[in-house]
């Protein structure tokens, strides 16, 4: 669980430095700042899609039903399409595509955890 908050720091960290940098180079006018800031948004919602994903419990996620399966495979191919579109964005219009992929992502998350709600491997884990 350490490495995984350690390697979301230092994947934050890496985003905000590139985000610094882009900002060192562009001209001061008022559409960089708010591209700026679509970015840092943006790379906000992708790692919390990313830290949802990653579980801790891996033994849950296996028992897991055919609803929960399917939400968490979606939500693994918002990842990956979110990551896509934030490593190829330059405009805020691109950022929030990137922001709306990362929100239903966390969309397909949420379902995946309400349907273990009632699994067994979350009363066994829970024992």
């Amino acid at each position: 669980m350490g490495y995984v908050v350690l390697a979301l720091l230092l994947i934050a960290g890496a985003a905000f430095a590139v985000a610094a940098q882009r900002r060192s180079h562009r001209s001061r006018n008022r559409s960089d700042v708010s591209d700026l800031d679509a970015e840092v948004e943006a790379s906000g919602w992708v790692l919390r899609l990313g830290a949802s994903l990653s579980v801790p419990e891996a033994r849950i996620w296996s028992g897991a039903g055919e609803t929960a399966t399917r939400a968490l495979t979606a939500a693994a191919e918002r990842h990956r399409t979110a990551t896509t579109h934030l490593s190829e964005a330059h405009t805020a219009a691109e950022y929030a595509e990137a922001t709306r992929m990362a929100k239903e992502g966390l969309a397909h998350v949420a379902t995946a955890r309400a349907a273990l709600e009632g699994s067994p491997a979350l009363a066994d884990s829970a024992a």
